[in-house]
């Protein structure tokens, strides 16, 4: 069984906050102050939860530099108060983080709901990203 660590509690709960903060921004119209936000407690909490030497590992490789500098430029721009620019700066460079991730959670989702017409459409999605 995986223990966790109190930080790391903490650090789930800051990421929801966050998660909630940047969803309420994107509600209001792109609220740049719940936007701004919403990104501070979500890196937060992402570097209280994997630690902080991790997430600068993770974000700084080589390969990922593109993706880390859209997502983090996408945080300065939102905090500069340009939301709309921000947030689809932010999202691409999510994307691209994240690209090596998605084929295993269809996956994941795909086996774990056994429903029909959602499996297939998870095998479908899983089958089209590992091909990039």
């Amino acid at each position: 069984m995986i223990s966790i660590t109190e930080w790391q509690k903490i650090g789930v709960g800051i990421t929801g906050f966050g998660a909630f903060f940047i969803l309420l921004g994107v509600l209001l119209y792109f609220d740049s102050v719940l936007l701004a936000f919403g990104n501070l407690l979500f890196l937060t909490g992402l570097s209280l939860i994997i630690g902080l030497r991790k997430t600068l590992f993770f974000f700084f490789q080589r390969h990922k530099l593109k993706g880390t500098s859209f997502f983090l430029g996408g945080v300065v721009v939102v905090l500069l108060r340009w939301p709309l620019l921000g947030m689809f700066l932010e999202t691409y460079g999510f994307f691209s983080l994240f690209r090596g991730f998605f084929p295993v959670a269809f996956g994941f989702l795909g086996n774990a709901f056994n429903i029909p017409f959602l499996s297939e459409l998870f095998r479908r999605f899983q089958g089209s990203s590992s091909m990039v």
